[in-house]
């Protein structure tokens, strides 16, 4: 398994809109989501950040996140909640939200 976690700013005046979208997140992409084999999949806010936490069960993470990427409906979830994101700067090259790095962990 493998824990990952990412970090993405709110717009001013978009996190109420961003709790309402994920109050009713579309089927279909909760069924992607899962099919990708992500598990425990949670995300945060804190004085203008977003974080995002989940668990990774299969064994071909790059080809499920591209299988994700493809998928028509989540285009469109993303296209729909992508206004209420500013990414960081500091994000790597092709991401959305920026990757962290686990510094610790204890089960």
């Amino acid at each position: 398994m493998m824990r990952c976690g990412s970090v993405i700013k709110v717009k001013p005046g978009m996190l109420d809109e961003y709790v309402k979208l994920h109050s009713s997140v579309w089927p279909d992409v909760l069924k992607m989501i899962k099919e990708c084999n992500i598990k425990n999949y949670s995300i945060y806010y804190k004085d203008g950040y977003l974080f995002s936490y989940f668990e990774y069960v299969g064994i071909d993470y790059e080809g499920d996140m591209k299988r994700m990427a493809d998928d028509p409906t989540t285009q469109k979830w993303w296209d729909v909640t992508k206004p209420c994101h500013i990414p960081l700067e500091t994000r790597k090259k092709g991401e959305w939200w920026a990757e962290m790095e686990e510094v610790f962990h204890l089960d």
